[in-house]
């Protein structure tokens, strides 16, 4: 027998030692163990981690099924500790996954999702999200690592953003096109004006001066959504947040394509840009745009057709 929770903050240090961030795998463990000392057990077993898992009874059986997932891998490690620990099978709660189909935006719908912006309630909300949605769209950064950025990350001189321990810590730099720059560079003048010493070092600003919370973020956006008049294309493919990532490498790729410059060597470092930890972690980001297969096989084709 083996005290679970000395035993999970020894877990939490080995996976977060390789990169993982895990805030919603500790909170979750540490309700399964309380769990878990509510009815006297001393371990995990199959049924303890089952009637945990499929809390709340109403919950839908894919909530349930991520919930049991996080428990096993928790369980395969306390096992190489305690061989009497169980590890609930694989197929327990089978769920089958409904991956959302990216929505990929033009020029028109950024166009008007920044005029959308305008009823917002203040001048620097407006600003502050007439400047911030453009931006995950031409450089493709997570909302995390956007709205994480401090002013000191921007170098308006180089022309580069740097995104400080991101997804598995990774740190990378952004080159930034010139109107970007520009962009930026009269975000933060206006953003002087209308609230002079901000109380956070962020580079994106609420109305209060405060750095902007995803929650809020997300929020905003569906209205903006909503006020632009962007409809969903089917039940999976729905206009989020998450899809002006998807939307810039779509371009970057589709851009290689119409130029015939070398695809083979821009996926690489489109995925560097990214923060990708390998290339095939971006292919996901490629399938659901059938232009870009389209000018794939079209290229494809002519390399038949041309003589060996």
């Amino acid at each position: 027998m083996i005290d679970l929770r000395p035993a999970l903050t020894d877990y939490l240090a080995m996976r977060r030692a390789l990169g993982y961030k895990l805030g919603r795998t500790e909170k979750l463990l540490t309700d399964l163990i309380g769990f878990i000392e509510a009815t006297a057990a001393d371990r995990i077993t199959i049924d303890l981690a089952l009637a945990w898992a499929t809390r709340p009874v109403k919950g839908d059986v894919s909530w349930w099924s991520g919930r049991l997932s996080v428990v096993r891998r928790f369980a395969t490690y306390l096992r190489t500790l305690d061989p009497a620990t169980d590890v609930p099978p694989a197929g327990l709660l089978p769920t089958r996954s409904h991956r959302a189909v990216p929505y990929l935006y033009s020029d028109d719908d950024i166009a008007a999702l920044k005029a959308a912006a305008e009823i917002l309630s203040s001048p620097l909300r407006i600003l502050t999200y007439q400047t911030l949605i453009p931006l995950l769209a031409v450089t493709g950064m997570r909302v995390g690592e956007a709205i994480r950025l401090d002013r000191n990350d921007l170098d308006l001189e180089a022309g580069v953003l740097t995104v400080w321990r991101s997804k598995f810590g990774k740190s990378r730099e952004l080159p930034l096109h010139a109107s970007t720059v520009d962009a930026l560079r009269t975000y933060l003048r206006c953003r002087e004006q209308l609230y002079p010493g901000p109380q956070a070092p962020s580079l994106f600003i609420s109305s209060a001066g405060t750095r902007l919370l995803y929650c809020n973020v997300n929020w905003t956006f569906l209205r903006l959504v909503s006020r632009a008049g962007l409809k969903p294309r089917s039940t999976l493919c729905r206009p989020r947040l998450h899809d002006l990532r998807h939307t810039f490498a779509v371009r970057t790729l589709l851009d290689a394509y119409r130029t015939d410059a070398d695809v083979g060597t821009r996926l690489p470092l489109l995925s560097t840009y990214l923060g990708h930890v390998h290339p095939a972690n971006t292919y996901w980001y490629l399938s659901a745009a059938p232009e870009l297969l389209a000018l794939a096989g079209n290229r494809l084709e002519r390399s038949l057709e041309e003589p060996s």
